[in-house]
């Protein structure tokens, strides 16, 4: 089919059955599953890993509507965006102006993960705060800064000095959520989040600790891969991304988010979009998903050592053979 907008009203509809998808995950793990089947046995609480190992397809659905580009109705994919992040427990606003930071600063002193400077960072107590985040701590750091989103802002612009500077993007993120119209959508967003899982939590009863789990879990996924298409990648190059090698089908399952690289290049792409792109466009592979995840954990690297990679544009045919003296 090489009508366009064929392509894009069976893509319209591929998003609509994927939004009643995650919602009625959504709405099995948060009340069927307590009301229903762990009065019967508390071995039901095994079906909680669906929406676990859904997690980060999950995130790649909300994160179509961070960029707008889930419904051609903005309205529709805002409203998609919110009532999934609620769900997903993070102000949608905050998800997507953190987000888009991430594409302005990629790759820069403000936003870099692993990477530490020897002469000003601690390495002991910079590893620690890398590891913390990989293992879960990045989805903490969403909720938790949603929930302090609840502060008189006079509180919130104290807390953004004192954490704030030329080493993250919290000014700039800040300035953004605390615009008064942003900064009430964010507080009726965190203020259902507490509704919603004050209910689920209530609903699990004794089992609220399978839910609690489950959330965990959550977190863990999402923070994993969250910086795996950047790890030891150039600095100061905010468009570049690896793409990761998956089989087609599990590619598919995360919306080929796998192709960070293509979405990178070009972000007002939908996922469907992605694979045409990154295989027109020559990029290939710069490497494949398991091997570079577990990469992760060699831990931070210091500065001087990705220098080297940063010399001249991006050129993936040769970054990738580089990248291997890192990785």
């Amino acid at each position: 089919m090489n009508d366009p907008a064929a392509k894009t009203g069976n893509t319209c509809r591929a998003n609509q059955a994927l939004a009643v998808l995650f919602l009625a995950v959504q709405l099995f793990q948060l009340v069927l599953l307590p009301v229903w089947l762990l009065p019967s046995g508390p071995a039901w609480g095994w079906l909680l890993l669906l929406p676990v190992l859904l997690s980060n397809s999950w995130w790649a659905f909300i994160h179509e509507a961070v960029h707008g580009v889930l419904f051609p109705n903005k309205q529709a994919n805002r409203l998609a965006g919110r009532v999934n992040a609620v769900l997903f427990g993070a102000p949608f606003d905050l998800l997507r102006r953190g987000h888009l930071l991430h594409h302005a600063a990629s790759r820069t002193k403000r936003e870099r993960s692993e990477v530490y400077v020897p002469e000003r960072d601690n390495r002991l107590l910079f590893a620690t705060g890398y590891y913390l985040r990989l293992f879960g701590g990045l989805y903490c750091l969403e909720v938790i800064g949603g929930l302090a989103l609840l502060l008189p802002r006079r509180a919130l612009r104290a807390l953004v000095r004192r954490a704030g500077g030329e080493h993250n993007v919290l000014d700039d993120l800040a300035k953004r959520i605390l615009e008064p119209a942003t900064l009430r959508a964010v507080r009726i967003d965190v203020t259902l989040v507490l509704g919603v899982y004050a209910l689920a939590f209530a609903l699990y009863g004794e089992h609220a600790w399978m839910l609690a789990l489950a959330v965990a879990g959550r977190g863990l996924l999402i923070s994993l891969v969250d910086n795996v298409f950047h790890y030891g990648t150039p600095l100061d190059q905010t468009r570049y991304a690896r793409n990761l090698a998956l089989p087609d089908w599990a590619s598919r399952l995360i919306l080929h988010f796998n192709l960070h690289g293509a979405h990178h290049q070009r972000p007002g792409l939908a996922w469907w979009q992605l694979p045409d792109y990154q295989r027109n466009s020559g990029m290939g592979f710069q490497g494949k998903w398991l091997p570079a995840l577990l990469a992760q954990l060699k831990g931070p690297i210091p500065e001087p050592r990705l220098r080297a990679l940063s010399q001249g544009p991006p050129c993936l045919e040769t970054l990738g053979a580089l990248e291997n003296s890192i990785l």
